[in-house]
């Protein structure tokens, strides 16, 4: 296989292999480009939660970003996992020197096992230095509620919570919808001047660890090569969709889903 483009992924690590770095660089690989990586935290953690968390030091952070782009330009970039104010304002100040335009932000706060994974401090430095200069921003509820300062029980709920967000700074919002308790799915795509609501069957899994990151990253990829924001978010949401659908089912708690449920895989063995 040749590979499609490049894509630096900006995030923590995770010891269990099912969100963060890890689930990154997965799905970079499954849709078949190139991962780079810039770690801001490591994470020591299972699928029943995380026990603690090592920052790395700010400037080493902005020093991997910087020096790896260098040599191999990145041709989208992943955000995740930003802990701190400090490692936000690095960031972002990595980001002004490199100028890549496709820029996905996952704006991660809370673990699935309920840990808090930014300061309040980091929410609003992520909020003035970073959220108008990417191209995309994917909040869950619990996010979007904290960003936009409002509560969220429903669609209605949801445009006016992304709407928000856009008059924040953000260019375009992709609001995911999997914590609201309904039937289906609902994922709205919001910019200035469009709105898309992508509707999707909720699989009774309690095995979704990771979902966010890897469908920001699936995004970014999509981007990467071409296709428009809205392309890329509905070829991101079905690959999150067949990866929880195929789920390997490992661990006692939100178990890990199956990123390369894309690839075929054909092997023969002497």
């Amino acid at each position: 296989m040749r590979l499609k483009s490049k894509i630096l992924i900006i995030a923590g690590s995770d010891s269990s292999g099912g969100a963060g770095i890890q689930a990154d660089i997965k799905t970079v690989t499954s849709l078949g480009s190139y991962a780079m990586t810039a770690i801001t935290a490591v994470t020591v953690q299972n699928t029943m939660g995380v026990k603690s968390v090592v920052s790395i030091p700010t400037n080493e952070v902005k020093n991997q970003i910087i020096y790896s782009s260098r040599d191999i330009r990145p041709d989208a970039i992943k955000i995740g996992m930003l802990h701190s104010s400090e490692v936000v304002e690095k960031v972002a100040h990595a980001l002004k020197i490199l100028k890549v335009k496709k820029i996905v932000l996952d704006p991660v706060m809370v673990a699935k096992s309920g840990t808090k994974l930014i300061d309040s401090k980091a929410i609003q430095t992520l909020k003035k230095k970073l959220l108008k200069n990417v191209l995309l921003i994917t909040p869950n509820i619990p996010e979007a509620e904290i960003l936009a300062q409002t509560s969220i029980k429903n669609k209605e709920d949801m445009i006016f919570a992304a709407n928000k967000l856009i008059d924040l700074g953000a260019k375009n919002v992709l609001l995911k919808g999997g914590h609201l308790k309904s039937k289906k799915v609902i994922d709205l795509y919001l910019s200035k001047s469009d709105l898309r609501v992508f509707t999707s069957f909720r699989h009774r899994t309690k095995n979704t660890h990771g979902t966010g990151c890897t469908l920001s990253s699936a995004i970014a990829t999509f981007l990467s090569c071409g296709k428009s924001i809205k392309s890329a978010c509905a070829l991101g949401i079905k690959y999150v969709n067949s990866a929880i659908l195929t789920n390997p089912n490992y661990g006692k708690g939100h178990g890990p889903i199956n990123h390369v449920n894309s690839m075929k895989i054909k092997q023969k063995f002497d």
